[in-house]
């Protein structure tokens, strides 16, 4: 029986990964351990490490790295003391093969401790453009990785020119899209009930915008200015909004001050504040909402499939690809206002399903049970 590893850093982490975890813990060849770790332990970011509990998934290790502060030393500082507790638990948990998801700045601890300790390493979603420091930790994961699960075939060629061998490259597709799939519709509302939240009430069955808006790492000196102006444009919409907090990259401090702010001010008729939703009704508030705004990668794989509008705000997903759904704009007010209203005229759009069927954890889980673990690697050239 194999042993796989799924490293877990914060709730997007978790929820594009949750499949996977639930397809490779059913499956009768492997076995399943789960390490969270950094903001996923962090009570103002969500934590997670209760949601994957109430999961009923069995959390091996919790690791607490994560370096709080408003500037990229933090992020570099939690990346290394990562890579010392990952080490450690790596040794002394033994698995066979570690997965690793996506981009997060953390994800690199977990790539290095894999790949030195000669431990097969599994990485999802590689191969994808972006064009911040995100991209950067995505390709180069995707050196240090054995096994690529991309979720898209434009991936899959990049992970090609990367110089990856073709025969370790799966498109699987993205693995949130599998909750999108298995999620049973819920009213929003009454989704939105079992939360409490902060700010103004949300008005049972009247459109609401959903917004997602995080700090960019390259561009943290101007996150006030940039969360400003989107803050601007869904207050003069007078669509009442459902708003969830930023994750912990740098600026994530200015992006919080200014929604407290704004949270307590007199100004704010329409606004709710929220933390986290769990994965699965996280979907069905994304699947009820008019609108989502911001610069969520969510916005563009989950919402596409379920053809959601989407806003698409600055640079964090300048080069993803992406359906129809999404109408792009800069970090101004007056351009995200009038997206907003082209997207409620718009309304529901048909499904794409360009980021997967939603059956990518049944075919990784499979895949991982049977693929040789070979840890060599040399470089393909493209011709």
């Amino acid at each position: 029986m194999r042993h796989v590893c799924f490293v877990v850093y914060s709730r997007a982490n978790y929820a594009r990964i949750k499949s996977a975890i639930r397809s490779c813990d059913e499956h009768p060849n492997l076995k399943v351990s789960v390490i969270v770790g950094a903001s996923g332990l962090l009570y103002r970011f969500g934590n997670v490490s209760e949601i994957i509990r109430r999961d009923g998934i069995r959390i091996e290790s919790e690791i607490y790295n994560a370096v709080e502060g408003d500037l990229p030393v933090s992020m570099a500082r939690t990346t290394g003391l990562g890579l010392i507790d990952l080490a450690h638990e790596f040794h002394r948990l033994k698995p066979d093969i570690v997965v690793t998801v996506a981009d997060r700045f953390e994800t690199l601890s977990t790539a290095i401790a894999s790949s030195y300790m000669n431990i097969v390493l599994a990485h999802t979603q590689g191969g994808e453009l972006t064009g911040s420091i995100d991209e950067s930790v995505r390709h180069a994961i995707t050196k240090l990785a054995h096994l690529h699960f991309p979720a898209t075939e434009k991936a899959v060629e990049i992970i090609k020119q990367l110089g990856e061998n073709p025969n370790r490259i799966y498109n699987i597709g993205c693995p949130s899209i599998d909750i999108a799939r298995l999620t049973p519709l819920e009213n929003a509302f009454e989704t939105l009930s079992r939360y409490s939240g902060v700010g103004a009430d949300i008005e049972k069955d009247k459109p609401f915008l959903l917004v997602i808006q995080h700090p960019v790492t390259t561009e943290f000196q101007d996150a006030e200015e940039q969360i400003s102006q989107t803050l601007e444009a869904v207050k003069e919409s007078q669509v009442q909004a459902v708003w969830l907090w930023p994750n912990i990259d740098s600026g994530s401090d200015s992006v919080a001050k200014i929604l407290r702010i704004f949270r307590e001010s007199e100004l704010n008729r329409t606004i709710r504040f929220y933390k986290n939703f769990s994965a699965e009704d996280y979907i069905n508030i994304l699947r009820g909402c008019a609108v989502i705004v911001g610069n969520s990668s969510s916005g563009i794989r989950e919402a596409s499939y379920l053809g959601v509008p989407s806003v698409n705000i600055g640079t964090r997903q300048s080069q993803r690809e992406r359906g129809k759904n999404v109408v792009d704009t800069n970090y101004n007010s007056s351009e995200i206002l009038q997206a907003i209203y082209l997207q409620l005229e718009k309304g529901k759009q048909e499904p794409d399903y360009m980021f997967g069927d939603g059956f990518a954890g049944n075919k990784l889980a499979d895949i991982l049970a049977t693929v040789d673990l070979e840890i060599k690697k040399k470089f393909y050239l493209v011709r």
